[in-house]
């Protein structure tokens, strides 16, 4: 990372509602890990958010709640605010838009475009309702998408499919304040001229050059965000209206003619706010907000959702150049869309997970929604989360895996060593998870530390944070086998100089964890330092000074230094709390048909297909012969490489309540277990295939099946009556090992 500063910004939420699991997981977790990521590196990083208070979304909402405006940002910007707060993410700043700076910011920039004509005024048909005599701005305006016939789409964007619109290309429009078919008037607006910004957008997108200069590598960019900008410019990019017909919003400088009772668009009004925020948070803390707007030392990075994709690729950008002096964003890694249950999260009908709800209900637990929000990350393309997913997750993952892990080292620091850092013979040979057998090895576990937690910077660096949290685990992992391997409560007795190097080598892991584990599990980390009685992290270089130790073979945590008193790091999450959030779920929208019943469907058929095999197999006892399938149409190598194969071993094993054909697998893959579902019920009791060694396909889409969520799918092979047997090595390897 080769910047000198980053300007980090995440999107603007609208103030007309409760922040929701699928926001966290799209745009807010996202930029806060590489925030916290960049400050741990010694970075400076601004990072800013605010609540976006104009609009007509706003107003929408203020006449269903009898309301103004101004009381509607008011009560939720302070939610959202504080929800921010509770559930970790890290702002430098959260603002508002309509602090006065803001609107001076906006406004100064209507007028630079302006003046520079970047605007064209034209009188131009607008909708109309009769009904409530006013203009309808974009968000008054529903109808049918012309792009994938979502018949409640809003006059500047389909929320079903993300396509950007405007009013006119809605089929049968109607207004949303009282329901009537609009009519068409004239009004006078100012115009972007996007279609002369086309070719310079089409060459920055796609090369990342711009007036000769490399902005950002095309390479680093999502492939749905440079395709979805794409999209766009192959349509051919038209003039777009900067204002509207509104009594709520910025005004457009009265100074200006024509300019009484009309508002700024807001998304003008909305992205500047990032600027605006950046200038608050200098007056705040005597700082020059222009280096991080003017600098090309400065990395401007946008998260944001699917949705929002045009607007921080294309108008934004467009804006920016136009007003000249602003550097362009280095990367906007948008993430896609998050799914509850089997179904769309939607606001209007109540299917969200609200996340002030969460943190009160789940009071200490905010970093068990952060772990599942990340597990679930809809980076390259939608994903799901699921009540019994987030269950199993924290059980197996976060108890079974790091908090058994860090309760174990601590618990026997305190029973060998009275809670002291054993002092050790580095050159002592020990027994190691690795299979390294020299001496000085304790150095040389160091530096593997080292490397590993490079891969994890790599990865966020990426902004493939899901990678990088599987990583993390690794390191968990790894502990948990060090110590699993060396048994140091079997042999504290006969060779207690090798268990001293053992377990300090075990609360070396245990201190690394606390800083790596910052940007993704703050509340763990911090609770992590106290029970290791090691200062606060600074958020100022504290992963550097790590890594500086570890490549050179040092430890993070001196011999002799005293530990607090363990305790717990996460604890199980019980059938009935999770039952609970369930039945609250679907009490408060109706519940459609399982969405699995086409799935299950077809491995019904598949299996009926066995079982039709076996009827019809000769009743005798000579052997059948050998029938080998066909072999399958050929394909590229590149499509296998997709499979990313692993060994695991099968922990547990019951079977599935009201199914003949499922059984509910835990499969240990060494750095975490997953639950698969598999349809060997019929051939396999649970008992005979607990302590199997198996192959998983362990990148498969988790699915759910009959409210299940399944994390995998195991490799069978399958004989010419239809019997199937377990691929495994054979041959004893760990599990986790990979398969090719």
């Amino acid at each position: 990372m080769s910047k000198k500063r980053y300007l980090v910004t995440a999107a603007l939420p609208y103030a007309n509602g409760p922040l929701h699991i699928g926001h966290l997981a799209g745009a807010y977790l996202p930029a806060d890990i590489f925030v916290r990521y960049l400050r741990l590196m010694g970075k400076d990083v601004v990072f800013v958010c605010g609540s976006d208070e104009h609009g007509a979304a706003i107003t929408v909402k203020a006449r269903k709640e009898d309301t103004t405006p101004q009381a509607v940002v008011d009560k939720y910007h302070a939610m959202l605010r504080d929800t921010f707060q509770k559930i970790g993410i890290s702002f430098d700043i959260y603002h508002r838009t309509t602090e006065a700076i803001h609107h001076q910011t906006s406004q100064d920039f209507f007028r630079k475009l302006n003046g520079k004509n970047e605007f064209l005024e034209e009188t131009t048909e607008q909708y109309y309702d009769d009904t409530v005599d006013q203009f309808l701005a974009d968000r008054y305006i529903v109808g049918t998408c012309p792009v994938c016939a979502n018949p409640d789409a809003y006059g500047d964007q389909c929320e079903k499919c993300g396509s950007a619109l405007s009013p006119n290309d809605l089929i049968s429009p109607r207004s949303m304040l009282s329901g009537s078919v609009p009519v068409k008037r004239p009004t006078k607006h100012w115009f972007l001229r996007l279609d002369q910004h086309e070719a310079w957008l089409r060459e920055w997108i796609n090369t990342g050059i711009t007036d000769g200069k490399q902005l950002h590598n095309p390479a680093n960019w999502k492939n749905h965000v440079i395709g979805q900008c794409n999209s766009w410019l192959d349509q051919g990019l038209q003039p777009r209206a900067m204002t509207r017909d509104l009594d709520w919003g910025v005004d457009v400088p009265q100074e200006i003619p024509g300019s009484a009772g009309k508002k700024l668009y807001v998304w003008l009004d909305a992205p500047i706010g990032y600027i605006s925020a950046t200038k608050q948070w200098a007056l705040d803390n005597g700082k020059d907000w222009e280096p991080y707007w003017k600098s090309d030392d400065t990395a401007l990075v946008h998260f944001i959702g699917k949705d929002n994709i045009v607007f921080h690729c294309l108008i934004f950008p467009a804006i920016l150049k136009a007003h000249g002096g602003f550097i362009l964003p280095e990367n906007v890694p948008a993430n896609q869309f998050l799914n509850l249950e089997g179904r769309k999260l939607s606001t209007s009908k109540n299917w969200a997970v609200w996340v002030h709800e969460y943190c009160e209900e789940f009071a200490g637990q905010e970093d068990v929604l952060r772990f599942n929000m990340i597990k679930k990350m809809p980076e390259q393309s939608d994903s799901e989360f699921t009540w019994k997913g987030f269950q199993e997750t924290n059980n197996n993952e976060l108890v079974n895996n790091l908090a058994n892990f860090v309760n174990r080292v601590l618990v026997l620091s305190k029973k060998y060593y009275n809670g002291v850092v054993p002092r050790i013979n580095a050159e002592l040979s020990f027994k190691s998870g690795w299979d390294i057998d020299k001496t000085g090895q304790y150095n040389e576990e160091l530096r593997l530390l080292h490397n590993k937690l490079q891969e994890m910077g790599a990865a966020i660096e990426r902004y493939e944070l899901r990678e990088a949290l599987r990583i993390l685990m690794e390191i968990s992992s790894a502990g948990n086998a060090l110590l699993q391997f060396n048994e140091p409560w079997k042999t504290v007795k006969d060779e207690p100089e090798m268990v001293k190097v053992v377990m300090n080598l075990a609360i070396q892991y245990v201190a690394v964890l606390s800083v790596a584990a910052r940007p993704f599990l703050p509340f763990a980390a911090d609770r992590l330092r106290q029970m290791l009685n090691l200062t606060a992290l600074q958020d100022n270089g504290d992963l550097l000074e790590v890594l500086n130790e570890l490549v050179e073979g040092n430890p993070v945590v001196p011999p002799l230094h005293a530990l607090n008193e363990p305790e717990h790091l996460f604890s199980r999450i019980p059938d009935e709390v999770i039952e609970k959030q369930i039945a609250k779920l679907t009490m408060s929208a109706e519940v459609p048909a399982d969405p699995d019943v086409a799935d299950n469907a077809s491995k019904s058929n598949r299996n009926n297909e066995l079982k039709t095999m076996n009827e019809q197999a000769p009743d005798s006892t000579e052997p059948i012969p050998m029938v080998y399938r066909p072999v399958s149409e050929n394909i590229q190598f590149d499509d296998f490489a997709k499979l990313d194969l692993r060994t695991g071993t099968i922990l547990s094993a019951e079977k599935m309540a009201k199914s003949k054909k499922l059984l509910k697998l835990s499969v240990d893959l060494g750095f975490e277990s997953r639950t698969i579902l598999s349809g060997i019920a019929e051939y396999f009791t649970p008992e005979q295939v607990i302590g199997q060694q198996v192959v998983i396909v362990a990148n498969l889409a988790p699915r759910v099946m009959m409210g299940i969520e399944s994390q995998g799918m195991i490799l069978m092979a399958e004989d010419a009556e239809g019997k199937l047997s377990f691929v495994s090595s054979g041959n004893g390897w760990p599990n986790g090992m990979g398969v090719k």
